[in-house]
């Protein structure tokens, strides 16, 4: 098999004067086909580097929504906050929850993380730029079924009932990721420019966590009921995690509603990320 570099070094020519959005979706999905091998020879470059020289090594794939998890349980336990009643044992609630929203903040910062990453590749070789995304999601899944394991543990240590519901649980984890993907694939081209992007997308994150619901039940009263109809993370996380603990979905219309805005949000990231790149790459090369 050939490695990476002479995957790299394979001759790519973009169908860049294509305007029918019928040939150009078919030219999209084929240059992801076409990068598959590469993709995955990215994917295991970057495991790689992630944990080559790290003493934790996957433990940092659950390690910081554990600690965070464990302050606010403590802040809980303590009465020094009082988030209300949860629908099942607090623990269990602020785990998932915070497990979840990890998933979903690798998910945004893993585009522009994977394209920043080969931005001199970007600007030497001509290669299927879908590459780079598709190596990220790789590395975001990997991720995932470290989390997976842990939720495992976290489900037998509490004793949380298993239901047929939670079969259903994979498309809201998923429709959480795309999410994160198609904010992360907006962004990109933007970040590409300005490193203030790059900066900043942490403090809003952070901010971020504070208006979703991970680890309180999602308000009632007006106006604070906003965020779990505003923000587009809230009904995708609650989802989520209703089922893999409860194997229900309480609100199902604001669920299926974000869903679909979301896989229409990422086709046109996705075609935006596809023609802006070759101009961004343009410049930076000049």
């Amino acid at each position: 098999m050939t490695d990476t570099a002479e995957l790299l070094e394979t001759v790519y020519t973009p169908d860049s004067q294509m305007r029918s959005p019928g040939l150009l979706l078919r030219a999209m999905v084929r240059d992801v086909w076409a990068s598959r091998e590469l993709s995955w020879r990215l994917f295991v470059r970057d495991v790689s580097a992630q944990y080559r020289q790290s003493l934790l090594g996957v433990l940092w794939a659950f390690v910081p929504p554990i600690v965070t998890s464990i302050i606010f349980i403590v802040l809980q336990s303590r009465r020094v906050v009082d988030f209300g009643e949860t629908p099942i044992s607090y623990p269990v609630y602020v785990l998932v929850g915070n497990i979840l929203w990890q998933l979903f903040t690798e998910s945004l910062n893993a585009p522009l993380k994977s394209v920043t990453a080969a931005k001199s590749l970007l600007v030497k070789i001509n290669f299927p730029r879908e590459a780079l995304i598709v190596s990220a999601v790789y590395l975001v899944l990997f991720n995932l079924g470290i989390k997976l394991i842990v939720i495992a543990v976290i489900f037998v240590i509490f004793g949380v009932p298993l239901s047929w519901g939670l079969l259903l649980a994979p498309i809201a984890i998923l429709m959480l990721m795309m999410l994160g993907i198609g904010l992360g694939l907006l962004l990109t081209p933007i970040g590409m420019l300005y490193t203030d992007v790059a900066t900043s997308l942490p403090i809003i994150v952070s901010l971020a966590f504070f208006v979703t619901p991970v680890v309180y039940t999602p308000p009632q009263s007006f106006p604070f009921s906003l965020i779990a109809i505003v923000n587009p993370v809230s009904p995708l996380l609650i989802a989520a995690r209703d089922l893999l603990t409860q194997g229900i979905v309480e609100n199902i219309v604001p669920f299926a509603v974000v869903s679909v805005l979301t896989i229409l949000l990422t086709l046109v990231a996705w075609v935006i990320y596809r023609v802006a790149l070759p101009i961004i790459i343009e410049r930076m090369s000049a």
